[in-house]
């Protein structure tokens, strides 16, 4: 079985509301904190920290430019996040295809 850690650290992570607005912000294209504070309703140092989680979530990685910080997704704990929903998603659409099955048996032995 896959290790499951790094799917449950980024749901996680993405548990924050204003987390997931500077995730999605990210997710759009690679941003410094200025940017990534501006229009938010936190304080450029509370959106430090919560880089901080995404990236100990391994959601985000940064990247040097000068003295700035530019975050990017970082594409392995997304990556994580998705094999672990495909799992449960392929397990769902079995439970449902199964369920599916016998009604349409029910309904012909009528």
């Amino acid at each position: 079985m896959a290790n499951i850690k790094p799917a449950v650290a980024g749901f996680s992570a993405l548990g924050d509301p204003t987390r997931r607005e500077i995730f999605q912000r990210v997710a759009e294209r690679p941003r410094a904190v200025g940017e990534l504070a501006s229009g938010l309703p936190v304080s450029r140092p509370a959106v430090s920290q919560h880089l901080k989680v995404l990236k100990e979530a391994g959601l985000v990685r940064e990247v040097a430019d000068g003295t700035r910080r530019v975050y990017h997704i970082d594409p392995r704990g997304v990556g994580a996040m998705r094999e672990w929903l495909d799992k449960h998603w392929r397990a769902a659409l079995g439970a449902f295809q199964k369920f599916a099955d016998d009604e349409t048996e029910k309904e012909q032995s009528k």
